[in-house]
């Protein structure tokens, strides 16, 4: 069985116990195939027959996706290849992260079967307004991928794609949500963060206020990027109850980005029985996506509810490099985890070190620039 078989088996029939081994089998495969990240781990001295837990595993930066072709070697050349590119909204679209996933298939099982677990767990198909683009219309979003595969999982007939690569048209979402409101038909309302302010302060400006019908769900993903003033997940799920009459526990907070093929997800009521809709919100990965937090200076794990940086060991990511180390703080305790935001510069001194580490061996060997220029760029 290959091993993206043996990866797609355990994202359909998840064993726990099976994770550890399969997931050290796959940071082999990728030593053997990803150039780029092998030599990465050989600067740090790492022999993969020595590795023994999954905590050991070399992680990458997510910035480093901007720097190397970071896929399983030949990969960016295949036809089956998706290639898909970050938004550029934080440091500028002059240096984009990519993140070239071999075998798409995976990365649908992957979304499918989560958004099945934490977006409809009740099983049912219902109208779904997407406020982003899907794929046909922005091919390199990884965003726009799942969408469009959430709308061919769970949609029916009834659904619209009331955005652009350049424009969101709130005037056709609203006219889409009026139309289901009509006719009580729940709604699934997928998008960014910015792309709902847009609706709301429409929705707001004109006096307007839908009442959808009961199921309505929305799924929030974006944080605060593209938006002028944040606005707070905590404000999106009180503006979906007070404009669509949407519960508060159908407003689930997605935690995504393009060098990840796994999401998490807001634990509510709805899709966690046994969560109360007044406590302070955690988000649940999927069994295949292991979270751990790290100490910002020294990178080891830190235990169970202290702060860290978050680092994700992603079986789904098989074909490029499933050990990837963020930028945001959070606290990870009995595999519940918390997003607390963005480390600064300070707090980030570990991090800077392995992003300097990997950025400036990679594109120093890539393009011939020096140390300085990369740190420089970054």
């Amino acid at each position: 069985m290959s091993i993206y078989t043996q990866v797609l088996t355990f994202i359909h029939r998840h064993e726990p116990e099976s994770f550890e081994r399969l997931a050290l089998e796959v940071f082999r495969h990728q030593f053997e195939a990803v150039g780029a990240y092998r030599r990465y781990c050989e600067e740090r001295g790492v022999d993969p027959g020595a590795v023994r837990i999954v905590d050991d595993v070399p992680a990458v930066s997510t910035v480093a996706f901007k720097y190397a072709e970071l896929a399983i070697d030949g990969a960016a050349r295949s036809a089956e290849a998706a290639n898909f590119l970050t938004s550029g909204t934080t440091q500028g679209r002059e240096r984009r992260g990519h993140h070239i996933v071999a075998r798409p298939e995976i990365y649908r099982a992957s979304a499918i079967a989560h958004l099945r677990t934490m977006l409809f767990p009740d099983a049912r198909r219902m109208a779904i307004l997407a406020m982003h683009p899907t794929a046909d219309a922005m091919p390199e979003s990884s965003l726009a991928a799942m969408i469009s595969w959430c709308v061919e999982e769970f949609g029916t007939r009834a659904h619209l794609a009331a955005a652009s690569r350049d424009r969101i048209d709130v005037e056709a979402a609203t006219g889409f949500l009026a139309d289901a409101e009509a006719r009580r038909e729940p709604v699934c309302v997928v998008g960014t963060t910015a792309a709902f302010a847009a609706l709301f302060s429409e929705l707001r400006s004109g006096g307007v206020k839908l009442r959808l019908a009961p199921g309505s769900r929305m799924m929030d993903t974006g944080g605060a990027k593209g938006q002028t003033v944040a606005m707070q997940a905590s404000e999106v799920i009180g503006r979906a109850g007070e404009l669509l009459a949407i519960a508060p526990a159908m407003v689930v907070n997605e935690y995504g980005m393009t060098e990840l093929c796994s999401q998490l997800y807001d634990a509510t009521a709805f899709n966690c029985p046994g969560v109360s809709n007044t406590q302070e919100r955690f988000k649940i990965p999927p069994p295949w996506l292991r979270v751990t937090a790290r100490d910002p200076v020294t990178l080891r794990p830190m235990p169970d509810g202290e702060i860290g940086l978050l680092t994700f060991f992603d079986l789904a990511n098989v074909g490029s490099v499933s050990a990837v180390m963020t930028e945001d703080l959070g606290w990870v305790e009995h595999g519940r985890v918390r997003v607390l935001g963005r480390a600064t510069d300070g707090e980030a001194r570990g991090c800077a070190l392995a992003i300097g580490q990997f950025s400036s061996t990679e594109a120093a060997r890539r393009t011939g620039v020096t140390r300085e220029r990369v740190e420089a760029q970054r």
